[in-house]
């Protein structure tokens, strides 16, 4: 019972320094960021906030446990804290550390090692810990990876003293942005922020043949614009939408594959697109609106195709589940809560800070929750909510801090210039290979980790290559920011997909394929946007509008491709016809334009020998997604 007091402590005084940091007097870098890891990281070790299968809640731990844990975050609190106190002093005395800063820098590396395996699994840190062994043996690697090596107290003082490791841009923007933006939105979900969304996303789309499958995709770019965690998107949001899915008809892989599917592209989806779009526009030196803007043709590209496709599906099984979801709650009675939103959207159209435009969302969230009687927050209520925007946040807080580590030693090395060196050495300078070669590295790079952790490393080691091939630095960086986020439904590790599919009821692996396929636009949108620059909003009006309008009709054609269905069932040589030519249509021009069109359209007007619709039971012998259900 007193570990709670002491979480909800803790939690308190995490909104109450944020808070005041944002909205009264900000602290330097040096003070803010220690301080915020220090309190994540202090909740982090009591349990809170940790990764089912790497970490253990409070109460599930033994005493040994327990005395070990209390151990580290004593270890973690006290190394940020020593920084913090001594910030002043350390910039006087860059280059000469005293030898109990080196012994602080030890103890906060190692105990961050471990909070990151704990609330993110062994992927990260194991990227991390390579990172800083190859700062050691340097000197004994051959060719482009080789460097002069580095000794470990060296290391250290880079990685805890200086503003190149831990305390870099991802914590910062953690610090800064992050945790009161996951405030904002816990305390609009506990206010019942969550059933208005859902109760919006049927009004929208359920009145549509995919009914309940559609709403999910709606609520979810709304939900994860503001969580910008694609897993936790998939379990709140799924939590009520894939029962409904279930019940008008959709198979549990299916249904969970939806759900992932589109919580995957919320942190893509403007007006807050999660924490990663804040990271992008501070390591980039853009505006966030800026950022933002450009990235609304994108997700609604995305979107489309995703939409698209579930109709389609719903189609090919002859469902309809129109008004599946009338009983989603009232709306009017919670309209009120979307105008926190609005003063968010408000302020940083006005150019103001996103720490400014958070700290008032806030503040006007909790307002307006007093403004109808459904909505008010019980005493108990705002404990939740000051609880949970804390546990939501000590995730990204350790990933972005461990992240840290991996840009800190690619500054040190220089590593993150050779590797933009070899991609273009083995593109032989050619961009379409370059992409590729990127776009699979940061799939790869991407699996396991965090939308936030995995942008970071990406934008330290593959970004960079981009621009070296004349690509504008925003394109670059959404790109690898969006092929970070791909592969949350990219398998084998696919994380999204698998919470999905535990919240479905569904086989795993067949949950992730389904998924992929889902969003297949989300693989073929970026390559759109780096040759296409209108839509990022690059252009003259007619430019962005024929790009969209053509964008729209190519992804509709590739989810029909995927589907296996258009105005009626499709043979597989017109499938592989179909998806050809909605790439060809993708690429920007008007003559690929006219082609791919007119391919289409010979496809759609084809006389073919596929029923307008079958039934569920036929469907399942031709699903799209591999293996049996």
């Amino acid at each position: 019972m007193a570990i709670r007091y002491v979480i909800f402590g803790l939690a308190a005084t995490a909104a109450a320094f944020h808070l005041y940091a944002a909205g009264v007097e900000p602290f330097t870098a040096l003070v803010q960021r220690p301080v915020h890891l220090a309190l994540m990281s202090a909740l982090g070790f009591l349990g809170v906030g940790v990764m089912v299968g790497a970490g253990k809640k409070w109460d599930a731990q033994s005493k040994v446990e327990k005395g070990i844990s209390l151990v580290l975050g004593a270890g973690m609190v006290w190394s940020c804290i020593h920084l913090a106190v001594r910030h002043e002093e350390l910039v006087q005395q860059v280059g000469r550390p005293q030898q109990l800063d080196i012994v602080a820098g030890v103890i906060c590396i190692l105990t961050l090692l471990e909070l990151t395996r704990r609330t993110t699994g062994w992927g990260l840190i194991s990227i991390a810990i390579a990172a800083i062994i190859y700062a050691v043996v340097g000197p004994y690697l051959p060719g482009i990876l080789a460097h002069r090596g580095y000794t470990p107290g060296r290391i250290v003082e880079h990685l805890y003293l200086s503003m190149d490791g831990i305390w870099g841009i991802p914590l910062g923007v953690s610090a800064d942005f992050v945790y009161l933006f996951v405030l904002f939105g816990t305390i609009l979900e506990v206010a019942g922020g969550g059933l208005l969304l859902i109760g919006l996303a049927a009004r929208v789309a359920g009145r549509l043949r995919g009914g309940p499958a559609i709403t999910a995709s709606v609520a979810s770019a709304f939900m994860g614009s503001l969580s910008g965690s694609a897993v936790a998107n998939v379990v709140t949001t799924g939590s009520l939408t894939i029962p409904v899915m279930k019940k008008a008809g959709f198979r549990p892989h299916y249904a969970g594959g939806i759900e992932a599917a589109a919580s995957t592209a919320g942190q893509l989806m403007p007006p807050v697109m999660g924490a990663g779009a804040f990271i992008l526009a501070t390591w980039t030196n853009i505006p966030y609106i800026t950022v933002a803007t450009a990235a609304i043709i994108p997700a609604l590209l995305y979107y489309t195709a995703l939409v698209m496709a579930i109709q389609f599906r719903a189609a090919k099984m002859d469902l309809d589940a129109r008004g599946a979801v009338e009983d989603s709650g009232p709306v009017l009675p919670r309209l009120h809560l979307l105008l926190p939103v609005v003063v968010i959207v408000v302020f940083l159209a006005m150019g103001r800070s996103p720490m400014r435009a958070a700290f008032w969302g806030v503040v006007s969230g909790i307002a307006v929750t007093f403004l109808v009687r459904q909505t008010w927050l019980s005493r108990d209520q705002l404990k939740d909510a000051i609880v949970g925007g804390a546990a939501s946040t000590v995730q990204v807080a350790a990933a972005c801090a461990a992240a840290g580590l991996v840009v800190g030693v690619a500054s040190l090395t220089g590593i993150g210039l050779r590797m933009s060196d070899l991609i273009v050495t083995l593109s032989m300078g050619q961009l379409p290979l370059a992409l590729f070669f990127t776009a699979l590295g940061s799939i790869i790079l991407g699996m396991g980790l965090p939308t936030t952790a995995a942008y970071v490393v990406l934008a330290a080691l593959a970004a960079p290559a981009l621009t070296d091939l004349g690509v504008p630095l925003l394109a670059a960086h959404l790109f690898v920011f969006y092929f970070g986020c791909m592969s949350n439904v990219t398998p084998p590790v696919a994380l999204a997909a698998f919470a999905a599919s535990g919240v479905a009821g569904g086989q795993a692996m067949q949950t992730a394929v389904t998924a992929m396929l889902l969003a297949g636009a989300g693989f073929i949108v970026p390559f759109m946007f780096v040759y296409g620059p209108p839509l990022l909003l690059d252009g003259t009006v007619f430019e962005i509008g024929f790009a969209v309008i053509s964008g729209m009709i190519g992804v509709t054609a590739l989810a029909a491709a995927a589907m296996g269905y258009l105005n009626r069932d499709l043979p597989f040589w017109e499938r592989l016809f179909l998806g050809v030519s909605a790439l060809i249509m993708l690429y920007p021009g008007l003559f690929t334009d006219a082609v791919g069109l007119g391919l289409i359209l010979f496809v759609f007007f084809r006389k073919g020998t596929g029923a307008p619709g079958r039934t569920a039971p036929s469907v399942q012998e031709a699903d799209p997604a591999v293996g049996a259900g």
